[in-house]
């Protein structure tokens, strides 16, 4: 045991868990961890603009390493604030960790009006993280950090939160650092692994679903080994992008929420689905068909059979699943026909989507994979581009390199960017719509401040595109939607970011060489009315509405 602050305490135990960046804003109930993380010399802070953003940068940070993602927040408005990235990294399964401060332990929980006061604030976290822990000793906070730590990463990840009392924090006192325990994988019944074998080894027509359960699991190498195994083909949910190169010959990319994924699920005899929980808009509102020989391997007992019945329900670490079947299995019985099949109806659902989204934009999406290197991540922000080309034409050739807001949340993309290029050590491409930039638009100072390599990619129509679509399919009239025009140039250079004007579809290809040149962030802002518009087609379900 050794004599230290609890602020000092917070510092070494993130140390100790094996973390490398914070993200959060100072606060007069967070200096004391502040002051501590400053002089740790193997964590760095990047100081946001918004706690929000903290989250969110967490997010990404922890999606595309793997590792834990740290956010630090004040108690009450700055806890608050953190909310909606932690609900965020809850939808997405993300591996986040909530620091706050709290309010001096001789007044939390009386409501006598004390500055930053929240009495109910392990509730309020408790709606959005699987563990929330309150510290009552300083001598407590290393194991509590440790222990939340430790649940975060168990199972399917989940947030967790750890609030401390600002009295706790400077307080000094004998400290013993626990780091994280050893999170062993779940491990899947053998016997379970045996039945899936005996179905998929049958098949003649089998489908690989994979979700975003894979890349968490940085189980990519073993899928892609079995289905070159046996021969399938393998459709990704969106969070399931990169799981295997969408180059690849096996590989059909996000499909399923068109019609033409539907041809390939009435033609399947089996398929096995690894890591996912069969959301709405990837199996068009579950109204996409599956066969009964569904293999569902997830480690989360709790998603299996819950939108779709298991032949098998294989509860258990994706990476230790596929790595059993690929022990299990040879060779697979393929269809030739139908996997070619498959490849005819990937190759046209792409050509219709470039009908959809017309040359230019197209052209945007051959330039972008052509220059950036295939290292980099690609965030892509609630936007009609994002909606069209960013989930469909533009290829994701690794694991842990396609992010969004998979809760569909607007604005999102700028803090996710921050935390991928952290994360990843790479320029991070943000695909991003001048309606959705300006909810974090403050974080261009922060991505100044630390020289974070994002290049913003703003598509700017000066409104709320997708909302204007769905409107007139809808309602027939538009209601604040519109928004005034953003020099968005003329904002970055104000917040010391190089910012360039794009005004046509033969100025784009340079500007993007010139940001990737950079060594700091860079925006680029796309001016909608010199390209060619995008034909947006709306699910089923909002096409209804205006009918009824």
């Amino acid at each position: 045991m050794t004599m230290m602050t609890g602020g000092q305490a917070v510092a070494e135990t993130l140390s100790a868990v094996g973390v490398k960046h914070v993200f959060g804003i100072v606060s007069v109930h967070n200096l004391p961890i502040y002051d501590a993380l400053s002089l740790q010399p193997d964590i760095k802070v990047i100081n946001v603009r918004h706690e929000q953003a903290a989250a969110h940068a967490a997010d990404a940070y922890s999606r595309v390493t793997g590792e834990l993602g740290v956010v630090l927040t004040s108690t009450g408005p700055g806890a608050v604030n953190a909310v909606p990235g932690i609900f965020e990294a809850a939808f997405v399964s993300s591996r986040v960790m909530m620091i706050t401060g709290q309010i001096e332990s001789r007044f939390r929980g009386k409501g006598k009006g004390f500055l930053h006061e929240h009495e109910k604030q392990p509730e309020m976290l408790d709606t959005v993280c699987r563990e929330v822990a309150s510290v009552r000793y300083t001598e407590d906070i290393s194991k509590e950090l440790a222990r939340v730590a430790d649940d975060i990463r168990r199972g399917r990840p989940q947030p967790g939160a750890v609030e401390i009392p600002i009295d706790l924090q400077y307080r000094t006192t004998d400290v013993e650092i626990v780091g994280s325990s050893t999170v062993d994988r779940v491990a899947p019944d053998e016997a379970l692994v045996d039945q899936a074998a005996e179905i998929l080894r049958a098949a003649s027509r089998p489908v690989i679903w994979a979700g975003g359960g894979v890349n968490i699991a940085g189980a990519a190498h073993e899928l892609t080994a079995f289905a070159e195994r046996l021969g399938a083909p393998v459709v990704t949910t969106i969070e399931g992008r990169g799981s295997i190169p969408e180059t690849h010959p096996l590989s059909l990319g996000f499909r399923t929420d068109r019609v033409s994924g539907m041809e390939i699920f009435e033609d399947a005899d089996a398929v096995l689905a690894v890591g996912t929980r069969f959301q709405n808009y990837a199996t068009r509102v579950w109204t996409l068909p599956m066969p009964e020989k569904l293999v569902h391997i997830d480690v989360d007992p709790e998603v299996i059979g819950r939108n779709y019945p298991a032949a098998v329900a294989v509860v258990g670490d994706a990476k230790l699943g596929l790595d059993g079947l690929l022990n299990r299995i040879d060779t697979g019985n393929v269809d030739d026909q139908f996997v070619d099949r498959c490849r005819k109806i990937r190759a046209s659902d792409e050509e219709a989507v470039k009908e959809e989204v017309g040359p230019d934009h197209s052209q945007i999406v051959s330039i972008i994979r052509r220059l950036l290197p295939e290292n980099s991540p690609v965030v892509r922000d609630s936007t009609v581009p994002n909606y069209t080309w960013g989930n469909r034409l533009l290829p994701i050739l690794q694991s842990r390199t396609s992010i969004r807001p998979a809760a569909v949340a607007i604005g999102p993309g700028l803090p996710l960017g921050m935390g991928a290029a952290i994360g990843s050590g790479h320029h991070t491409l943000v695909v991003q719509g001048d309606g959705g930039l300006q909810l974090s638009i403050g974080e261009l100072s922060a991505c100044a401040e630390h020289q974070i390599p994002v290049i913003v990619l703003v598509f700017n129509d000066s409104g709320y595109n997708i909302l204007r679509i769905i409107q007139d399919n809808v309602l027939g009239r538009k209601h604040g939607t519109e928004l005034p025009t953003v020099d968005f140039v003329k904002v970055a250079e104000g917040m010391g970011v190089d910012g360039e004007r794009v005004e046509g579809i033969e100025q784009f290809e340079p500007a993007l060489a010139r940001a990737l040149e950079r060594e700091g962030p860079s925006v680029l802002d796309i001016n909608m009315d010199f390209l060619a518009p995008i034909r947006l087609t709306l699910p089923a379900h909002q096409r209804s509405r205006k009918e009824e």
